[in-house]
Order: structure tokens, then C-alpha cells, then sequence
């Protein structure tokens, strides 16, 4: 990577994690760490232009089909991509299928960009994270193989363990709130190079007790308003993407 290269557009693949769940604007649409990203790099570069292609809830394969021949002819300078723990959350998860799924997008986005951007997504700490493990484990490690030779930008942000703190994640216990996702901003900002703005890996001070009613009172809404939700879209073989369209379709000059 070239550390002082000049950055003039951004092309952001994914899902929900990049389209920036749930990172809340006042008109109920997302921000998220790729648009916190975006900004600043067009702070710093006129005419800097910017795409997000990330839709919610999709799968290694749709991010393949849908996303990603679409973002390498958009001859971006950077293309993040980050996918798979959509599939890795699903209990017939081929794991390795989805990192050939992987490698086969790294391989068509990296010579069509000047720094391809992996992640070793985040994951909020807690039995649903210690079961998945293994899979990620072995998904992680692939993206470092692929990282090395594709010479892309791997950020770890599943190492740093701030990124594992409940307080920086959404009520639905999937998605980062708008500190985790300016965190994330952060780190990827100081992986391509930039200066430091922050120190996005320090971690929180330490949390107050919480009273034991208070927490069985918010795993009780947790589970009533997000994971029985989730459990029949599972069963029904429906996505919360369904029918969305990505909300920066087009590379185009981002307003600051």
C-alpha cells in the first residue's frame, strides 16, 4: 500500500454492516462507518466521489452477483468488501464455500482499484459470537491469505477488543451503534495511511453494574422485538434486503 497515496472516490461492498445498521439518522435512514469514511476523505479532496452498494441482510453470493462486477467497473481508487458472517450465521454455513465466494470477488475487484480494503468483521462478545468461533476463525485466516495476495488492506477489527463491548452495539445485538461504526471509520481512515484523529481501539471506561431485572427486562425485549423477528425470516427463507435497493447506486461526488 502506498501510505501517502491520494484517494479521489470510494466504492463500499457489503451488507448491513456497511450500509451502516444501525448507525440512526433523524430521517430514519443509516449513516455508518463507510459514509463517516467517505466524508472525510472528501473533506480533504474536491470532487472526491463516493458508492455504497451494501444492502442489508446479504449473502456472500448475492454480494458476488449483485455487487461486485457493478463496483470493479466503477474504477474506484479504494473498494472495501466485507461479507460472509450473513452465511456464517446459518447452520448449514458451508464456510468453505463462502471464502471461494470470496476469493473469486477479491480477484475480479483488486486489479480494478488502487487498494482493495478486507475486514475481520467485528463481533459483539457473548454465546452466539463462542459459536460461531471455529467458522470465523477459519473465515478470518482465509482473509489474510487473501489479503497477501491480493496486497489488499486487511483491518482487524474482530481483534481489537472494544469492538467486542455491548455498549457499542445496537439493541438488536447485531448491527454497531453509531460509536462502534465511528470507530470502524477510524480504523479503516488509519489503515489507508491517513493520520491518526483518534485512538479507535481504546477501550471504554469501565461500565457501571446493571441491576439483574434491567438486564433480564432487555434480553426480554431483545428477543421480542429482534430475534424472533430474525428466527421467522430464517424459517421463511426471507431477507430484511429484500426488495431494497443500495443507497449510493452510483459513484458520484459526495457532499460533505
Amino acid at each position: 500500500m502506498q501510505m501517502n497515496a491520494s484517494y479521489t472516490s470510494l466504492v463500499a461492498l457489503g451488507d448491513s454492516f456497511t450500509e451502516g445498521m444501525s448507525d440512526d439518522l433523524p430521517d430514519g435512514s443509516y449513516r455508518g462507518w463507510a459514509d463517516l469514511l467517505a466524508a472525510r476523505l472528501a473533506a480533504r479532496t474536491p470532487g472526491f466521489r463516493y458508492a455504497n452498494l451494501a444492502v442489508r441482510g446479504k449473502l456472500i453470493q448475492q454480494i458476488l452477483d449483485e455487487q461486485v462486477d457493478l463496483a470493479a467497473g466503477m474504477g474506484a481508487d479504494v473498494i472495501t468488501l466485507v461479507g460472509g458472517l450473513n452465511d456464517a450465521l446459518r447452520p448449514r454455513c458451508d464456510i468453505d464455500l463462502v471464502c471461494a465466494r470470496l476469493e473469486e470477488a477479491a480477484a475480479r475487484l483488486a486489479p480494478n482499484c488502487k487498494q482493495l480494503v478486507l475486514m475481520r468483521s467485528p463481533a459483539r462478545r457473548g454465546p452466539v459470537a463462542g459459536r460461531m468461533l471455529p467458522r470465523m476463525e477459519r473465515l478470518f485466516s482465509f482473509i489474510d491469505e487473501l489479503g497477501e495476495r491480493h496486497g489488499a488492506v486487511v483491518v482487524d477489527l474482530f481483534g481489537a477488543e472494544v469492538l467486542g463491548d455491548p455498549r457499542v452495539w445496537a439493541d438488536d445485538r447485531l448491527h454497531l451503534n453509531a460509536e462502534g461504526h465511528r470507530r470502524v471509520a477510524e480504523a479503516v481512515w488509519q489503515a489507508l495511511g491517513r493520520a491518526a484523529e483518534s485512538p479507535w481501539s481504546d477501550p471504554l471506561p469501565p461500565a457501571a453494574a446493571q441491576a439483574w431485572y434491567a438486564r433480564r427486562s432487555a434480553d426480554l425485549r431483545f428477543a421480542r422485538v429482534h430475534l424472533l423477528p430474525w428466527i421467522g425470516r430464517r424459517l421463511t427463507g426471507r431477507s430484511s434486503g429484500d426488495g431494497l435497493k443500495p443507497k449510493r447506486p452510483e459513484l458520484l461526488p459526495f457532499e460533505v
